[in-house]
């Protein structure tokens, strides 16, 4: 028989479970909707670098095809930015990491107005739709699996260390069954990352404050690796499923 302090415990923590799994889906669902935005952001500043010829002129010498140096700038730029709003996420305001997270999806509009002069439209709508269900499918299996990722991620972090040096490495030697190589792998390993990443931020959902301050900057530094999750795989995909012009 069950006591009325017995019922009232089981009812408290029955209640606790709910409030949490609510956390965890609200704060979620603010992460891809952050997500989206800096996603939508980034395709029209892409489409927009690319037909407006004064400014794709000024990344793109007309003369010699090589990169200018602002080219060089907007190319690298996006690397200061993702540590800027790393290391400034305790530091800064929720409006700072805002203008931050945004002029980033900008400056990453103009660097990838470069795949839309290379590949045929047609071949990126493509990419862009199997990219979408893929890391649709990883994130599903990433909010919904039983199974902790912690050591599944701490591999994929191993291998996209790998990437880097292999990408550097290629750089210099120009070779094209490298880069097959490399892409293959970082198919896999941004796959793997977007399944982890979501239950990472699952976990961080479901013991956050709502509305507090904190927790707004951690839904934009959420939004900002599940971002970087889908553009990073999409670029992988591309040197397979791209058809040049």
């Amino acid at each position: 028989m069950i006591s009325e302090r017995d019922y009232y415990s089981k009812s408290v923590q029955s209640a606790g479970r709910v409030e949490t799994k609510d956390l965890a889906k609200n704060f979620i669902a603010n992460v891809f909707a952050w997500m989206g935005i800096a996603l939508a952001i980034t395709a029209f500043t892409a489409y927009y670098f690319a037909i407006t010829p004064s400014l794709i002129g000024a990344l793109i010498n007309p003369e010699t095809g090589g990169m200018t140096i602002l080219g060089w700038i907007v190319m690298l730029a996006p690397i200061g930015f993702v540590l800027a709003i790393s290391m400034g996420l305790q530091k800064f305001s929720v409006g700072t990491l805002i203008l931050l997270y945004g002029a980033f999806s900008i400056i990453m509009g103009a660097s990838l107005s470069f795949v839309l002069l290379v590949y045929t439209s047609a071949s990126i709508f493509k990419t862009f739709a199997v990219t979408a269900g893929m890391f649709g499918v990883m994130s599903f299996v990433g909010y919904t699996t039983k199974t902790d990722l912690t050591k599944f991620g701490s591999l994929m972090f191993m291998g996209l260390i790998g990437i880097i040096i292999a990408s550097v490495v290629n750089m210099f030697l120009q070779s094209g069954t490298m880069d097959y190589i490399i892409s293959f792998i970082g198919v896999l390993v941004f796959t793997g990352l977007t399944a982890y990443d979501v239950q990472t931020l699952k976990k961080i959902g479901a013991g956050v404050e709502y509305g507090a301050e904190q927790t707004r900057k951690l839904v934009i530094m959420g939004a900002l690796r599940l971002y970087l999750d889908f553009i990073n795989l999409f670029l992988f995909l591309l040197r397979f499923l791209g058809d040049r012009r």
